[in-house]
């Protein structure tokens, strides 16, 4: 999987750095039970800090999407759980971006096109039952 970072950008590295593995995930760039690299070696391969790494690496544990082993490090999870308060960090969220679209003139059948597709894509990938 390859990382795109916007060392430019407002929105900071780590969150940068979780954002793209979990679409890594979503996308199927990376399979269940898919060992990551190091802490060290990918903020070596990254040109970033450790810490930015780490960071990134306790979020996406905190929110289930990666497991971590002293021994065995960071690998991608093989068990996914619907979090309770994910409903309401999920319509945020689309609030923010459905209020983004509307004002740059994206209508509602255009907007449901795009995250059909998105969706579809994704689903595909975690459940073939869907296809």
């Amino acid at each position: 999987m390859i990382l795109k970072l916007d060392y430019n950008s407002e929105i900071p590295i780590y969150v940068q750095l979780r954002n793209q593995i979990i679409i890594g995930i979503g996308v199927g760039g990376l399979a269940y039970g898919e060992r990551l690299p190091s802490v060290r070696q990918l903020a070596d391969d990254l040109g970033v800090n450790a810490m930015t790494v780490n960071k990134a690496y306790a979020i996406l544990k905190n929110e289930g999407y990666i497991s971590i082993d002293r021994r065995h490090g960071a690998k991608v999870s093989t068990l996914w759980t619907k979090q309770q308060d994910f409903n309401r960090k999920l319509e945020r969220e689309l609030q923010l971006v459905i209020s983004e679209a509307s004002l740059k003139g994206v209508g509602q059948e255009e907007f449901i096109q795009i995250c059909s597709t998105i969706f579809t894509a994704a689903a595909s990938k975690h459940h073939p039952l869907l296809e």
